[in-house]
């Protein structure tokens, strides 16, 4: 098990494998390092680096206060110096698509590209509202039976999805207990959402506009209730070299293993540096 501790001492877990260009692999809101199990297979030629967040996964709680996208993107660059790296692209899933963003803007240098999924720099408020709804709690049905179920019959955007795949989600992601399904993060990165939520929204273009010079990518579901298809459009107006694909059956986010996302990470490893 790799750990290292954060300037603010804090206990971080995190993976390597595979040789090659450093990848940094940040995962969505309320999730971890295995947001990318499926995508390690089709990512040869990189030395594959994903990181828990803290309060996620086997990462360790800490104030709630500090959970925060400016305090992770530190974390990330304190992992990159733990590894004595000097650089490395991020495939960032959701939340660390936005940390990529903050890192392109306060730390370019150690960036050399960025691969975003089903994130950019205007949030539609239908997705923003789905997470606030279930951030923190546990869910309702008390078996991975149950919820594999659930999912099956009711997560709305995913289509042809088989329940195999659903197990493993439920399994990655709660823990079962006698009594009943938890949630396998620190239940206060509700507080965290809420208090954030009661700010002004930033401007978050210039951000995504930091992404200039570097090899950039997109993954959507096409069916996402969090990236809009006019932001996309104007992420692609921008960035006009950004490689793209919307994938069709899926919402927020894609899994990363459908031949479409496939075809965008395989074209985005061959264009780093």
């Amino acid at each position: 098990m790799a750990e290292f501790v954060t300037s603010d001492g804090v206990r971080l877990y995190y993976d390597e494998v595979g040789e090659g260009t450093p990848l940094l692999c940040l995962s969505g809101l309320t999730r971890n390092s295995s947001d990318f199990d499926y995508a390690l297979p089709f990512l040869d030629g990189c030395r594959v680096i994903r990181l828990d967040y803290r309060g996620r996964g086997k990462s360790d709680w800490a104030p709630y206060q500090t959970y925060t996208i400016p305090r992770e993107a530190l974390d990330a660059v304190e992992l990159l110096d733990h590894l004595g790296l000097e650089k490395a692209a991020v495939l960032g899933t959701s939340r660390g698509g936005l940390i990529a963003m903050v890192l392109a803007a306060t730390a370019k240098a150690r960036l050399s590209g960025a691969c975003l999924v089903d994130i950019g720099p205007d949030l539609m408020d239908a997705g923003l509202d789905t997470i606030r709804g279930y951030i923190g709690r546990n869910p309702v049905q008390k078996t991975y039976a149950e919820a594999v179920e659930m999912r099956a019959n009711l997560m709305p955007g995913f289509h042809n999805v088989p329940d195999s795949r659903w197990e493993e989600e439920v399994r990655r992601h709660y823990v079962e207990t006698d009594a009943g399904l938890q949630i396998n993060y620190d239940p206060a990165l509700r507080d965290a959402v809420l208090e954030a939520g009661t700010q002004p929204m930033p401007d978050l273009w210039p951000l995504f506009d930091a992404f200039a010079g570097l090899p950039l990518a997109l993954i959507r579901g096409e069916n996402s209730n969090l990236l809009s298809v006019a932001t996309t459009l104007e992420m692609r107006k921008r960035r006009p070299d950004m490689i793209f694909a919307d994938i069709p059956d899926r919402a927020h986010v894609p899994f990363l293993d459908e031949p479409g996302s496939v075809a965008v990470l395989q074209q985005f490893i061959a264009e780093l540096p």
